[in-house]
Parts: C-alpha cells; structure tokens; sequence
C-alpha cells in the first residue's frame, strides 16, 4: 500500500552500513535475514534501530508526509559522490541520505560504491567478461 519495495528497503540499509539480505527467496518481493551467529547483541541492536527507522520512513511516506518520490528510500543507496556535489535537490538533508542513525558517524562509515542500479535487468541481462569457452 505504500510504494515501498523490498529492494527499496535493501537498498536504504547500505545508507546505514549494512550488506542487503537476500532479495526475493523463497517469496517475491521479500527479504530473508539471517544473521550468523558470529553477530554480537550490540550489531544486532543495530540492525533493529535501521529497520525501525526504514519503518518510520515508510509511515512518513504513508501518512504523506513525503511524496513517495522523494522519500529516501527510493534514492538509497547515497554515494560518497552524490553527498558531496554542489547541487543538492532532495527534500531530506544530506544528514539524513548519510546518517541516518546515531550510529553511522564519518570515522565508520561504509559508502556504498555505486547509487540504485536496475536489478531486475541486470538479472535478466547477464555480462561476461570471461574468455570464450571452446
């Protein structure tokens, strides 16, 4: 009911650090979480801060206080680039696209390398760059 997707949700976790779960397995549009057990409480008090504030995000989006176009989730993930540019044309702050919670601080922070790519054809558009097989 909102417009927000799983990977809309996958893709704001890299806003906060964090790897995306496993996309649509065993169901369409779902996520599969699943820590190790190497994960202390403390990562793991983390991650139900992220998810909690996606949560919000979401409301917000719901309850339109942001049109869902706007919305951080749907711009997520923020590069390093993208922060730093000049021109700045979201209607959320820089603060909020790259740190989101307390405890994503500069000295720790983890950019994601590249913004939203297309998924769906990267999926169904493999590249090789492998040699030839005879």
């Amino acid at each position: 009911s909102s417009g927000i997707n799983a990977h809309d949700v996958a893709k704001r976790l890299q806003d906060f650090g964090f790897h995306a779960p496993t996309m649509h397995w065993p169901l369409s549009n779902a996520m599969m979480i699943e820590p190790t057990e190497s994960e202390d409480l403390r990562e793991m008090d983390r991650y139900v801060h992220a998810l909690k504030i996606i949560r919000q995000e979401i409301q917000d989006v719901v309850d339109e206080k942001i049109d869902i176009n706007d919305s951080p989730l749907k711009h997520a993930p923020h590069t390093a680039k993208l922060l730093t540019q000049d021109n700045w044309n979201r209607v959320y702050s820089r603060q909020v696209a790259a740190f989101p919670a307390p405890f994503v601080r500069p000295q720790t922070k983890i950019w994601p390398s590249v913004g939203r790519v297309n998924d769906e054809h990267g999926d169904r558009n493999l590249a090789c760059s492998c040699d030839q097989i005879e």
